[in-house]
């Protein structure tokens, strides 16, 4: 564990050691802040003792997850199978997987992709008598996707809809196309958070159950977390409170 901890500046070496409580890593491209992370895991494993199922590390991209995971995996070995790291995404499936149920859904649920998602749009916007010259199945699908976001129901869409004429229409598509979604007993890729977390507030078991699991919640690129994923790694850290989270404001998504 020395030899790990000699690889760290001055800096990076302060932020692995804070296992307790808050830690924000604010730093510029090519500084180290993944390191800090998987050092960091590194390091709670090593001389703090957390179990590696305890620990929720959580990145961006798969293509980061997996280095992320080899990284780890040179520092302790077997240990990083049992860690809980993947994207937003891939965590969430995990849990909607085993608890999707509570929301009316079948744990056999399919995701649908982007054509599937245009596909069924045109066949809402046809069915409203919605021109899709005016309202293009992209459009839609990008306003519906922005409301998701902003973990907007929609009725709640529709209440902050009224008075603008496009919202409005967007607003009965939006009702409809989550109708069909789960008449399909389907999601969407923007679901997968939301209906996590509708899953983690409605059912205060799940919640405690993930929240007295998670003893360390770890995440990367912090600063392109939207509404729904900050809302999501609040919740998950709720209990022990030890969260780490590193980004640069620089590389923000705009």
């Amino acid at each position: 564990m020395q030899d790990i901890l000699k690889e760290l500046n001055d800096k990076q070496y302060e932020a692995v050691i804070s296992t307790e409580g808050p830690c924000l890593v604010i730093a510029g491209a090519g500084s180290g802040k993944t390191k800090v992370l998987t050092h960091k895991i590194a390091y709670l494993i090593g001389e703090k003792g957390a179990k590696p199922w305890d620990i929720l590390a959580i990145t961006f991209t798969n293509k980061a997850a997996n280095e992320m995971k080899e990284r780890i995996a040179s520092l302790v070995g077997d240990d990083a199978k049992d860690i809980w790291m993947g994207t937003f995404h891939s965590i969430c499936v995990r849990i909607l997987r085993k608890f999707i149920d509570r929301i009316g859904f079948d744990s056999s649920f399919i995701i649908f992709d982007t054509s599937d998602q245009k596909t069924l749009i045109k066949g809402c916007l046809k069915d409203l008598a919605i021109d899709d010259k005016l309202f293009t199945d992209r459009n839609v699908m990008s306003q519906i996707s922005n409301a998701k976001n902003e973990m907007l129901e929609p009725s709640e869409y529709a209440l902050r809809a009224k008075g603008d004429f496009r919202k409005e229409k967007i607003a009965t598509v939006y009702e409809l196309y989550q109708k069909r979604l789960k008449e399909n007993n389907a999601i969407d890729f923007d679901d997968i958070i939301n209906y996590a977390i509708k899953i983690l507030m409605e059912n205060p078991d799940i919640l405690e159950y993930y929240s007295n699991k998670f003893k360390y919640v770890l995440v990367d690129e912090y600063q392109d977390t939207n509404k729904a994923q900050f809302t999501l790694v609040t919740m998950l850290a709720s209990k022990n409170g030890n969260i780490t989270v590193v980004g640069d404001n620089d590389q923000r998504n705009i």
